[in-house]
């Protein structure tokens, strides 16, 4: 069958003609793109002439690219528009690609030429910085994976992979069905005391999208809700907050736990083969951290302080509120506090917030004074959803960059939480320039209704654009360097450092305008907001640090312990509790059964990398204050030396290189109110 991926997209910036493509096309593009992979690849290992950085390194850059075609727009769309039929297409493929790249990355031939081509490194003096750390990269990753076992220990690895690959796609689907089916329904509007009328309007239009009358509250990935901040009821409080920590542990069709179990077991038992302890340890072996105990050392070093603060956090609360605080009630007597405390609740904000001005006047305007971007709207450029909304990219003297995708709202097609991914991977060596993704989870208004976004969403906006500068800005030549294709532990820094300008005077003041009248956020409002930093940081960091700590925990099992393990509820509270982290009325942000990120999003054993990450971004955060701020020379420091480097440079030695020093871990406790 031809489909739209046989060759490259003729649209601007090689956008893909997602109105082309059907769910038929996707099957055959990717056996075709496997096979066309798997015969250059053969042709590379399988060459009589001797290994060279060119016929083997950059050939090997060079295949794939059919595949790269279809894999995008397809997980694109199985993440952010999916279907039914279309999750069971990712069920079936799954565990091919993973024996595809298994047959790549383990095959012994491969293995040798790129072992041979490092061996030769001293000699070629024409070689870059880049091409060296191609030559470097490559090697590490394939030995970790497996490339120098012996042909039993590669067939029990292949088989494991392509099991743990349908058992993360089974994990992210049965949590989606899950927070479909949980979602709260509400029949008396009395019950949605203190939610303004854009709320309202949301709740009621994602009703009637189910045929429902009155309202409906959907979840978010996270633990609890935004709207328990504002809701008066406590009983739906309740309901919301208990509908969140139930899913996936529920005994019906879309329970996780089973899942979980085989997918920890697994990932020890293949630690193992590879010859580590367990998979944190191997995880971390190509990370900047190194070792668990390195991470261990951060985490454990900030949670003393971070309970200590999160209970007297809750016995203020409990004096607002006059009875004990629950999980339900703590981001409702949180916001009646701020309000006490700094006149800046959310209510009182959020008219200020509206989604359009805070993309164009805010997001934007940040960035074009930073590195002198301009984001033109393209009507005539079609996403994957008539949401998605397409942006040309360019430079300060016009010159093209890429292409910015947005898909701001809910649906149910569309997986919990907040994400960046590359469309079109920029490469010098396949002449691609970059078309990345934003997607959020806004619920969207009833028609004629503005979009009006609260505090949290507006920062997830600033740090989710952090992503997609750093696809944007970075030029590499090899594709596997492209954009935020970085050691996992230090992908999340410069989108942290975005967030920095949500907050910015100049950028506060030129995007927070009450959406009907179009006046400037009141003074008292905006000092609140200044104010209020470090506000409540003793729960926010304690929320990260259980879910941190719980997924080192899941992972630092050898294969005996993991096969010990019978009861998800059990392991959860007795590694809450080893770890000096479980404060009552403070879940962890995810739980395990809804721990996306851990056991369906890649990052197992890596979800320290938010905090590891954050030591990066608080000290780079002090340096943009003492040079001047929103300011074009410094922006111009920190893409060409960071964002503009990608993955083509040890991220840090970047960050060295930006910096003049190592980071220092004392703007972090100072942020976080835990010196």
């Amino acid at each position: 069958m031809a489909t739209p991926f046989d060759g490259p997209s003729t649209l601007p910036y090689s956008l893909p003609p997602f109105r082309e493509v059907r769910l038929e096309h996707h099957r055959p593009a990717f056996d075709a793109g496997m096979a066309e992979q798997r015969t250059e690849v053969e042709a590379i290992a399988s060459s009589p002439d001797e290994p060279t950085f060119e016929n083997t390194l950059v050939a090997l850059e060079r295949t794939g690219q059919l595949l790269a075609r279809v894999s995008h727009v397809f997980f694109t769309l199985s993440s952010a528009d999916s279907t039914p039929e279309l999750h069971d297409l990712e069920a079936e493929v799954s565990p091919l690609l993973a024996a595809h790249r298994d047959a790549i990355t383990l095959d012994s031939r491969l293995y040798a030429r790129v072992a041979a081509v490092r061996a030769s490194l001293a000699d070629r003096s024409d070689l870059t910085d880049e091409d060296r750390r191609l030559v470097e990269r490559t090697y590490t990753e394939m030995t970790l994976a497996g490339a120098g076992l012996d042909d039993a220990g590669k067939e029990r690895l292949t088989a494991i992979n392509q099991e743990l690959s349908t058992l993360t796609t089974t994990f992210e689907r049965n949590l989606l069905e899950d927070t479909n089916d949980l979602a709260v329904h509400v029949s008396d509007e009395a019950e949605l005391s203190g939610l303004d009328d854009g709320a309202k309007s949301a709740a009621a239009a994602a009703a009637a999208d189910r045929g429902l009358d009155g309202w409906l509250i959907t979840l978010p990935l996270y633990t609890g809700h935004p709207w328990l901040a504002s809701l008066t009821d406590r009983g739906l409080r309740a309901r919301i907050m208990e509908a969140s920590l139930v899913r996936g542990r529920r005994g019906n069709e879309h329970d996780n736990r089973d899942v979980l179990l085989r997918i920890v077991r697994l990932r020890a038992e293949r630690a193992e083969l590879l010859g580590f302890p367990n998979h944190a340890a191997m995880v971390t072996a190509d990370e900047t951290a190194g070792t668990p105990e390195a991470v261990d050392g951060l985490l454990s070093s900030l949670v003393g302080a971070a309970a200590r603060n999160a209970d007297d956090e809750r016995a203020v609360r409990a004096r607002v509120l006059g009875h004990e605080v629950e999980s339900w009630d703590w981001a409702y007597a949180t916001e009646l506090l701020r309000g006490e405390q700094f006149a800046a609740d959310s209510s009182a904000l959020r008219p200020y917030f509206e989604a359009d001005r805070v993309l164009h006047d805010g997001v934007f305007h940040a960035a074009g004074e930073l590195y002198g971007l301009t984001f033109t709207e393209r009507p005539d450029l079609h996403g994957y959803n008539d949401e998605v909304r397409v942006f040309e990219v360019r430079g300060s003297d016009g010159e093209e960059v890429g292409l910015y995708l947005l898909d701001l709202y809910t649906r149910d097609g569309k997986r919990g939480g907040a994400w960046m991914n590359p469309v079109v991977e920029q490469s010098a060596l396949l002449g691609t320039l970059p078309v990345v993704v934003n997607n959020l989870n806004v619920a969207k208004p009833a028609a004629g209704s503005p979009t009006l976004l609260i505090q949290d969403e507006v920062e997830t906006l600033f740090h989710e654009f952090g992503h997609a500068l750093h696809g944007l800005i970075a030029r590499t030549t090899y594709p596997r360097f492209s954009g935020t294709n970085v050691e996992r532990d230090f992908v999340e820094f410069p989108s942290q450092v975005n967030e920095m300008w949500m907050s910015w005077p100049s950028v506060l003041a030129n995007y927070a305008k009450h959406h009907e009248t179009g006046a400037p956020l009141p003074p008292e409002l905006v000092l609140g907001l200044s104010d209020s930093a470090g506000f409540n940081e003793g729960f926010a960091t304690t929320e990260y640090l259980a879910a941190a700590l719980l997924d080192q925990a899941w992972h630092r099992l050898s294969a005996a312990s993991a096969a010990a393990v019978t009861s998800v509820e059990d392991f959860e509270r007795q590694a809450l509790s080893d770890a000096g982290i479980a404060v009552e009325a403070v879940p962890p942000r995810y739980s395990s059964t809804y721990f996306a990120h851990t056991f369906a999003g890649g990052y197992d054993a890596g979800y320290y990398g938010y905090i590891w990450s954050e030591v990066l971004d608080a000290d780079t955060v002090e340096w943009f204050r003492e040079n001047g701020g929103l300011d074009r020379a410094a922006g111009r420091r920190f893409a060409e030396r960071l964002l503009g480097v990608g993955g083509a440079k040890d991220p840090l030695e970047a960050y060295r290189d930006f910096r003049g020093r190592d980071a220092e871990v004392g703007p972090l406790l100072r942020r976080r109110g835990l010196e």
